[in-house]
């Protein structure tokens, strides 16, 4: 059997899966294998990473075995990652110090306070905002809290990265340690402009520049598997965050093409071409991928609960048995009855950014039952997915008229419809909504000449439906400005909380 596939790493925040794909996109065989989600205390999320790389080559080889192939049947290996979240490993033996801190976790918001007198600067170089969410205030949080960190890493036997870094490092035997461009920028240390790590900011957070990854591109020849993991070497060509590799697995390769991908979280980036724009209204500026010398960058806005509100219900309120119920039970409704949700669990995103913000349930009546609650929910998902794409035409200053979406959640046809109507625009669903995994094994194949152009990949693309909206602007504009009344109250509510 000579034929040809790509392999896709897709490392998310709750499960490792592998998917070898042919070149038409077509997936050969899948495998999928959760891990362990720790909470040591109330806000904090920590991830094993020693298991993150059991599970994640567990299932590598499990995809190849269910297809009966071997490693000469792949061209190459792409890998797309939970983004944010921060490894610190031993340069010599590759055991972690300690767990990996989530990008969901918020115990480092105090180190954010911190940087907030410097913000203006960390905008202008990395075109983010000082949020706990990124890479940064965890990594000096673990120097600072893990017995002997700081001087081991000034000593330089510490190694950093986010999640592909770790994963590449690890596939190589230690050879090649990298971060490619869309994972680099999401530190709060990597200067979007120069594509370098920033001397400024890492001394600002006291840093050892010696403990950082090589960036690269994101597709590129970053070195081959040990042959101990499949028998023989593989290229690793591919690498990109999960929400980039997204915009590129959904093809927005032209500017103000976008894409929403809900997942645990909800996200949606803008491609904006080759010159970073600056956001007014609370969203990110962000390297969307580096390839054949150039890079392209987008506007994020990021929703830190979207899928991860559906499973409340289902896991904690016990309100289904299977995440797919939550379309009945909302569709069983005409409406939420008033009921309003602000799944602020883990606190407010884009374009808000109030990492105290909680939950909140408005409008409930004796008669709210358990399928105005799950409307309710679906509700804020493409309430909050519309706070992001009004930034976004302000920013950019064009209407979007088509938002191209994937994840789990976009299988929800009643959100999907809820979401065209809430936007005024026309949700465009793939056939596949794999474009996570799909975009990193873009990436790689590009880098070996599997797919020879883009033009290539956007031939492949099929659209499987598209939702229109179906109400008139009065009701989309008292439906918006009630969502907005409930946000504020939340905000208003832990605000002042905060000061007691």
């Amino acid at each position: 059997m000579n034929e040809q596939y790509i392999m896709a790493l897709d490392q998310g925040t709750t499960s490792s899966r592998t998917i070898i794909y042919d070149k038409h996109s077509n997936i050969i065989s899948v495998a999928q294998q959760e891990f362990t989600q720790y909470f040591p205390k109330e806000g904090w999320v920590e991830h094993d990473p020693m298991e993150i790389w059991s599970t994640q080559m567990a299932t590598a080889q499990q995809a190849l075995l269910q297809a009966n192939l071997t490693f000469r049947n792949i061209a190459a290996i792409g890998i797309t990652n939970q983004r944010e979240t921060t490894v610190v490993w031993d340069k010599e033996t590759g055991e972690p110090i300690y767990n990996a801190i989530v990008w969901q976790c918020r115990r480092t918001a105090n180190y954010a306070d911190a940087l907030k007198p410097h913000e203006a600067m960390i905008c202008e170089k990395t075109g983010l905002v000082a949020d706990p969410y990124f890479s940064a205030t965890k990594l000096a949080w673990i120097l600072d809290n893990v017995p002997e960190a700081r001087v081991r890493a000034e000593g330089g036997e510490l190694l950093f990265g986010t999640i592909e870094s770790w994963l590449i490092w690890k596939m190589t035997g230690g050879k090649a340690h990298v971060s490619d461009y869309s994972n680099a920028c999401r530190t709060m240390l990597f200067n979007i402009n120069t594509l370098q790590w920033d001397d400024e900011l890492l001394a600002l957070l006291d840093i050892p520049r010696c403990m950082l990854p090589e960036p690269v591109e994101s597709s590129a020849h970053y070195g081959e598997t040990i042959k101990e993991l499949f028998g023989g070497p593989i290229p690793i060509t591919g690498a990109a965050g999960d929400q980039q590799a997204a915009l590129f697995g959904e093809c927005c390769f032209e500017e103000n093409e976008v894409k929403s991908t809900y997942g645990t979280g909800n996200f949606l980036l803008l491609n904006t071409g080759e010159k970073p724009v600056y956001s007014k209204n609370g969203l990110l500026t962000t390297i969307a991928w580096g390839l054949d010398g150039k890079v392209k960058y987008a506007l994020e806005g990021s929703v830190f609960v979207c899928g991860a509100a559906i499973q409340w219900l289902r896991d904690e309120l016990g309100f289904m048995e299977t995440s797919k119920e939550s379309e009945e039970m909302a569709s069983a409704v005409e409406s939420t009855d008033g009921v309003i949700i602000v799944p602020a669990f883990t606190g407010l995103g884009a374009p808000y950014w109030e990492p105290n913000a909680r939950g909140a349930i408005y409008g409930v009546t004796r008669g709210t039952n358990r399928n105005h609650i799950a409307r309710a929910v679906l509700e804020a998902l493409a309430f909050q997915n519309e706070d992001l794409l009004a930034a976004m035409e302000a920013d950019t200053g064009r209407k979007i008229d088509v938002l191209k979406v994937d994840g789990g959640a976009a299988l929800n046809n009643l959100l999907m419809q809820i979401q065209a109507d809430i936007s005024d625009v026309k949700i465009s669903r793939a056939t596949s909504i794999e474009s996570t995994s799909l975009g990193a094994a873009y990436l790689a194949g590009l880098s070996t000449g599997y797919y020879e152009s883009l033009d290539d990949i956007i031939n492949n693309k099929e659209i499987d439906r598209i939702f229109r909206p179906e109400i008139n602007e009065d009701e989309r504009t008292a439906r918006i400005r009630q969502w907005k009344k409930a946000v504020n109250a939340t905000i208003a509510y832990c605000s002042e909380d905060k000061t007691e």
